[in-house]
């Protein structure tokens, strides 16, 4: 073979493997936008409050006396992360919804009753060809279209919810998704500012005790486990 043959094809061999490397790189530095933070308190802001409902209790220091429901209100967020991995630049996929339901009761400084209900085909993240997997094969939403949290055991506050200050607590439930049930222990975040409580947290889920299909494939691998992120805001009434 020539020299300039030689050459020519040797050329393009490392263009080749500039492409396969330098590619995911330049794309997920340079193209892709950037993950989004992870969900905090500060994210659960009703778009709307009803302030006659939400005054209609008696209250003692603007914190109601009696056992009251609270309902999620548009304002809510609740989404997955999962760490991947293309062509060994680390990223991370994020899809969200704000297609929330559910409600809690608020009895003093305890949460005795909390469930919420998500809507599986509305998670979208920055990618459609990542959404048609999720809710194909990893999901199988068209089986299973929402997924469901239920407090199995009260929160204890440690105190009447004071407003605008931030409090900690652990919840216990049971977690729904793909048709299968566990129970999850998990902190929250919890603050009432106003009318409204904001309830923030997260849950790592490993994607066997469900039954999901694990995402990797040849060119993408994740890790077997991903968070569960959510921001609710409640209002009363």
């Amino acid at each position: 073979m020539k020299a300039h043959w030689k050459k020519l094809l040797t050329g393009a061999v490392v263009v080749a493997l500039l492409a396969v490397t330098a590619g995911p790189w330049i794309y997920i530095h340079w193209i892709k936008d950037a993950a989004p933070v992870r969900l905090s308190i500060n994210d659960a802001t009703p778009a709307s409050i009803d302030m006659t409902a939400a005054t209609t209790a008696t209250t003692i220091g603007n914190v109601a006396t009696a056992a009251d429901e609270w309902k999620i209100t548009s304002g809510s967020q609740l989404g997955y992360r999962v760490a991947e991995t293309l062509f060994g630049q680390n990223t991370e996929a994020v899809g969200r919804t704000n297609k929330v339901t559910g409600a809690l009761t608020l009895d003093g400084a305890s949460i005795p009753k909390a469930t919420f209900t998500v809507d599986m085909n509305s998670l979208k993240s920055d990618d459609a060809r990542r959404d048609r997997k999720f809710t194909g094969e990893i999901m199988n939403t068209d089986k299973f279209p929402t997924s469901t949290f239920t407090l199995t055991k009260p929160i204890d506050l440690g105190t009447v919810p004071a407003d605008g200050k931030e409090i900690t607590a652990s919840a216990t439930g049971d977690l729904t998704m793909r048709g299968v049930t566990k129970p999850v222990t998990f902190n929250v975040t919890a603050k009432r500012t106003g009318a409204s409580i904001g309830v923030s947290g997260a849950i790592d889920v490993k994607f066997a005790d469900y039954s999901i299909a694990n995402p990797s494939n040849a060119a993408v691998t994740t890790d077997d486990h991903g968070l569960i992120e959510f921001a609710l805001a409640f209002t009363q009434g």
